[in-house]
């Protein structure tokens, strides 16, 4: 597992990562979420809502890896939506990402 998804495993148990769908809205409407994860087999549907949120919230986006990699990098089944709510993690974990072939968009 690459440095990202395990920092991400520990932003998860330290309470400061949000999944799903519903959830992960709701944090960026309310500017509680630093950082989105979209995994990259996101529908595309599912992929235009996300981008078209967090860009009308300015609230960075990422789009990479697989849904089973971040599922089981937050310690669940399958995650297609992630939202990292602490700021220092959000910023530790985007400096990791920008330099990885996994990830395919960063807004």
């Amino acid at each position: 597992m690459n440095r990202a998804l395990s920092q991400l495993g520990l932003a998860m148990r330290a309470g400061k990562v949000v999944t799903g769908d519903e959830i992960v809205l709701k944090a960026i409407r309310s500017s509680e979420a630093k950082l989105v994860i979209l995994a990259g087999d996101a529908s595309v549907n599912t992929t235009k809502k996300f981008r078209d949120k967090c860009g009308s919230y300015n609230i960075p986006l990422v789009i990479g890896f697989d849904r089973e990699s971040l599922g089981t990098s937050v310690g669940k089944p399958e995650r297609v939506v992630l939202a990292v709510t602490d700021q220092g993690f959000a910023e530790m974990i985007s400096k990791k990402m920008e330099t990885m072939s996994e990830v395919e968009y960063i807004e």
